[in-house]
């Protein structure tokens, strides 16, 4: 167990940035937060921020030197990054192993079929004729860019009659994973914590809608039975355990008639989470600095069901209605631009 006055590094200087360094300081730690602009960022509101590239390997082995461990906050650390905090000496967690499995989607599908956890249908795709090879065995479906996707980035939905060398240019030929739709209801995250000592608590199921790809609104608990629950558990706990994994993990699901079929994993603190600081008997971003720190979990349960919205681009101009609004907690992230698409705060009410 680190004592408190250790630093917590975090490698990315976001909104997660900035509540995971809330979050250790509560406990007692000092944060600190390395990234660019560092100094003028989410993250450098609550944590000594530290300028610098993430391919850096001078100032990123010097920051990591300065801490006494080492976490992230967004799972497109370049490898070079990770190995750079490993060879300072100063312990990562989660590991690297745990970041690269997320980081590649077709090893993160891989690693979940390995598992026996259920997927959509998926094809490795490394060419415009892989491609068209795949989009006729699974007609309708989804392209993704294997990697540094997110919020709906570097995605094109297929009807399977698309010119496959137009699509193939259109996504930057680069690798690609093509998944088969799923036929789901709706869909769900489940946040867990490994501590150091191999301890597992989960929070409550949430459920989620996305509009544009973006997640607008989320809420805890989620509808689900006792059967769903333990799926979405026993799931989480088996990529844990493979992992070795030490931190918070958040995998993403869809609901389908019969059952859940693994969709994405995050290896950090998630959106999906953020209402755990006011609905739950522990934050995701407490429980994830407990565990890369030593320190025990706590059980994380649900003591207020309640509501998450995103604040989306210049949704956030309503602030001073927000902030005067009976019940609603208010989270700005302190970024200076508004621009579409991207997340400039939440909100979380009781449901």
């Amino acid at each position: 167990m680190l004592p408190p006055g250790s630093t917590v590094g975090i490698l990315g200087v976001g909104q997660l940035g900035r509540m995971l360094a809330s979050a250790a300081t509560k406990l007692g730690f000092h944060a600190a937060a390395y990234g660019p602009g560092a100094v003028r960022s989410p993250a450098g509101m609550a944590a000594k921020p530290f300028e610098g590239d993430y391919l850096d390997v001078d100032a990123v082995t010097t920051f990591a030197k300065r801490c006494d461990v080492v976490t992230y906050e967004f799972e497109n650390v370049p490898a070079e990054t990770a190995a750079a905090v490993a060879a300072s000496g100063t312990p990562l967690a989660p590991n690297a192993e745990a970041l690269a499995a997320s980081q590649e989607r077709l090893r993160e599908k891989t690693l979940f079929r390995d598992l026996g956890i259920g997927t959509v249908p998926f094809w490795q795709v490394d060419s415009a004729d892989d491609l068209r090879t795949a989009l006729a065995e699974a007609g309708p479906s989804i392209a993704k860019t294997r990697r540094f996707g997110y919020d709906g980035k570097g995605q094109a939905r297929l009807t399977g009659s698309e010119d496959a060398d137009a699509v193939w240019r259109e996504l930057g030929e680069a690798p690609l994973l093509l998944e088969g739709f799923a036929s789901f209801e709706r869909e769900v995250s489940l946040i867990a914590a490994r501590a150091r000592s191999g301890d597992i608590a989960f929070f409550d199921l949430c459920e989620n809608h996305h509009e544009g790809g973006i997640l607008a609104r989320s809420m805890i608990p989620a509808q689900a039975d006792d059967r769903l629950v333990q799926q979405a558990r026993q799931a989480s706990k088996a990529i844990l355990e493979r992992l070795n994994y030490v931190g918070v993990l958040t995998v993403e699901f869809f609901v389908t008639k019969d059952g859940l079929l693994a969709n994405e994993m995050a290896p950090r603190v998630h959106n999906s989470g953020h209402h755990t600081l006011e609905a739950c008997s522990v934050s995701q971003f407490e429980q994830h600095i407990r565990a890369v720190t030593g320190w025990p979990l706590r059980p994380a349960a649900t003591l207020r069901p309640s509501e998450l919205l995103n604040l989306i681009g210049d949704q956030v101009n309503g602030w001073e209605k927000l902030v005067a609004e009976p019940g609603t907690d208010l989270t700005l992230y302190g970024k200076a631009e508004a621009r579409p698409g991207r997340k400039m705060g939440h909100m979380v009410r009781p449901l």
